[in-house]
This record gives C-alpha cells, structure tokens and sequence, in this order.
C-alpha cells in the first residue's frame, strides 16, 4: 500500500552529483514508497535538487525505515553537539 504523501522544503546547501561536480541543492522532496533501486518493499526517497538546473542537478537516496531512523538520530545528534551560535538552535 503506497501512501501517495509527498513532502518538500526548501533548502540552502550543495550536493555533489552523478558527473563529480558540486551544485547548489534549493529543494528537497520526501516519501515512504517504493523504491526504484533498493532491495526492499518500502523506503523513505529523499531528493536533493536544484530543479532550476535541470533533471541531472539531483542526488536521490532510498533508505530502510530502520536505516532513515538512525539517520534521523545521527543529524539530531550532529547538530545537538554543536555550539547553539555555530548551529542556530535557538
């Protein structure tokens, strides 16, 4: 059963894709579906874009919903551990 929901926001950072070169992500797009590459039923797809550059400016991954949980952890614990001035935590 596929959820159809779709979630995006807006972002300020870089990726580096398919070619090697750097480029500036503006937008990132999430859902829980099916994935097209990884070997399970269901994954959480995240696309970093910069959808002005056309459709080579991405970087997709479709992660386990274990391994999106930990990923979860992993950022909450990276900016938990930095400075509130460095980081922006309020």
């Amino acid at each position: 059963m596929c959820t159809y929901a779709t979630l995006t926001a807006p972002m300020t950072g870089s990726a580096k894709g398919p070619n090697g070169s750097w480029f500036r992500v503006t937008d990132a797009t999430v859902y829980f579906d099916h994935p097209v590459h990884a070997m399970a039923e269901h994954t959480l797809n995240i696309d970093l874009a910069a959808p002005a550059k056309g459709p080579s400016a991405r970087v997709a991954v479709e992660l386990t919903a274990e391994s999106a949980r930990a990923l979860i952890a992993a950022i909450q614990g990276a900016l938990d551990s930095a400075p509130a001035e460095m980081s922006g935590a309020r």
